[in-house]
C-alpha cells in the first residue's frame, strides 16, 4: 500500500528534536523557525510535557466522554485563568478544523440563523463547514459548496458594514483570524474586528475569533484578538495548544448554553490530550513565553526591516511574514537546502516565521544571519 499523495515534501526525514532544533536521520541539526505549521509552542520535547504525558500514560490514556475526567475540569480553570477568559465555557476536540466547525455549528444553533461571513484568503480548516468558510476554491469539493458563507474583503469596513445593513437580520456568525495564517500573515486591524463586535451585538450574531494558528500566546497576547480589547462570543484553539499532541477545543461565552447532544467526541479531551495541554499551560506560565514571544518578535522584525530587499515584514509577536522579492525568489528553499532552517510559506513569495514561543535570541540572530548570507548568496 502507499501512502496518499497529497502533500509535496521536503527530501528530510527528522529523527529526534529538542527546543528549537531538530536532527535529521544522519544527525545534520536543523534550525526549527516553523514548528511544524506553528504547533510547537514551548519548544520540542520539553521535559516537563514528556513528563506530564509519560505519568499519564502509566495511569491511563483513554477512557471515552460518558464518564467523569478531572484532567478536563482542570484544564478549563488553568485554561480561563491564563487566557482571562474564566468565565467562559470549554468544549474540547481534536483539531483546529474540528474546533472550528463546533464554533459555526453552535452559533448556528445559537440563533437558527445559517448565514455565515468569513474574508477574503481566510483559511479555516478542511471539514464540511469549516472549509467551506475557507477562501480557496482548491479545497472545497462539490459536496462543501454552499450559499451559507459569503466572503467579505479582509478588514474592509465599509463593506462589512454594508452586508449588515442589507443582510444583517440573516447572519448566524462572523469568522476572522485576528491574523491571517495560510493567507499571508494578514494582521486584522483594531478597528475592524470592533466593528464586527459591534454589528455582531446590533444583529443577534455570533463573533467566532478563529485562533487556531494565532491564538495560544503566539503573538504575546493569549488570543490576537485582545489587541483590539474585544471579547468574541466563541475563541477557537488547537495548534500550541498541546506542543504537537492532538488537541483542539472551543471556549464559549456565558450567554450561548449548552445543550445535550449539540455537541459531541470520541476522542476529544481524552487523559493524554489534557496532560499535554496542561503541561502546555504550565511552562507557558512559568517560562512567561507570551512575555519572550512579544520580545523575541519584536527583535525578530526590526532587524527583518533593515535587511534588503524583504518587504512589508508583518505580524505580531511568533508569528511573522514578509514578502520575497522576484530576484531572491527561492530564498526559502536556500535557507532549507544551505542554512537547514525551517521556515514556512503563505505563498511562493510569502515567508512566514513560527518558531516556539520559547525561541533564544541565539536562534534569532543564526536565522537573521542566514537570511543575510543568502540574500547575498542569491544578489550575486
Amino acid at each position: 500500500m502507499n501512502l496518499f499523495d497529497v502533500y509535496p515534501l521536503n527530501n528530510v526525514t527528522i529523527v529526534r528534536a529538542v527546543g528549537s532544533t531538530v536532527w535529521d536521520e544522519n544527525d545534520q541539526p536543523y534550525l526549527d523557525m516553523y514548528g511544524g505549521h506553528a504547533v510547537i509552542s514551548i519548544g520540542h520535547t520539553h521535559p516537563h510535557w514528556v513528563q506530564r504525558i509519560e505519568e499519564q500514560l502509566k495511569k491511563i490514556a483513554f477512557y471515552s466522554n460518558s464518564i467523569i475526567i478531572p484532567l478536563q475540569k482542570e484544564l478549563a480553570e488553568k485554561l480561563g485563568k491564563i487566557s482571562g477568559k474564566e468565565d467562559y465555557q470549554l468544549f474540547l476536540c481534536n483539531s483546529g478544523a474540528e474546533a472550528n466547525e463546533n464554533a459555526l455549528k453552535l452559533a448556528s444553533f445559537y440563533n437558527g440563523r445559517k448565514k455565515i461571513i468569513a474574508f477574503g484568503k481566510a483559511f479555516h480548516g478542511r471539514t464540511s463547514l469549516a472549509v467551506s468558510a475557507t477562501d480557496n476554491r482548491n479545497y472545497i469539493a462539490p459536496v462543501n459548496e454552499t450559499d451559507n458563507v459569503v466572503f467579505l474583503p479582509f478588514n474592509d469596513e465599509a463593506a462589512l458594514q454594508q452586508y449588515f445593513d442589507q443582510h444583517g437580520h440573516e447572519v448566524s456568525s462572523v469568522i476572522i483570524e485576528g491574523i491571517q495564517g495560510v493567507g499571508g500573515i494578514n494582521v486584522a486591524t483594531t478597528e475592524f474586528m470592533q466593528l464586527i463586535r459591534r454589528l455582531c451585538d446590533k444583529h443577534g450574531a455570533v463573533f467566532i475569533a478563529d485562533s487556531v494558528q494565532c491564538g495560544y500566546g503566539r503573538t504575546g497576547r493569549f488570543f490576537s484578538h485582545d489587541y483590539a480589547d474585544v471579547n468574541a462570543d466563541i475563541y477557537s484553539m488547537a495548534k500550541g495548544m498541546g506542543n504537537g499532541f492532538p488537541v483542539a477545543g472551543i471556549i464559549i461565552a456565558p450567554h450561548i448554553k449548552p445543550k445535550h447532544f449539540q455537541l459531541g467526541t470520541t476522542f476529544g479531551g481524552n487523559h493524554l490530550a489534557c496532560a499535554a495541554a496542561l503541561a502546555v499551560l504550565e511552562v507557558m506560565e512559568e517560562e512567561n513565553l507570551m512575555d519572550n514571544a512579544t520580545k523575541m518578535g519584536n527583535y525578530l522584525m526590526e532587524e527583518l526591516k533593515k535587511t534588503e530587499p524583504l518587504k512589508n515584514i508583518r505580524g505580531r509577536g511568533l508569528m511573522i511574514g514578509f514578502d520575497v522579492p522576484e530576484e531572491i525568489g527561492t530564498l526559502r528553499k536556500n535557507l532549507l537546502n544551505n542554512q537547514k532552517i525551517f521556515t514556512g510559506m503563505a505563498n511562493p513569495n510569502v515567508i512566514r516565521v513560527l518558531p516556539s514561543l520559547a525561541l533564544q535570541k541565539s536562534d534569532a540572530d543564526k536565522f537573521l544571519k542566514a537570511i543575510k548570507l543568502e540574500i547575498e548568496h542569491l544578489k550575486n
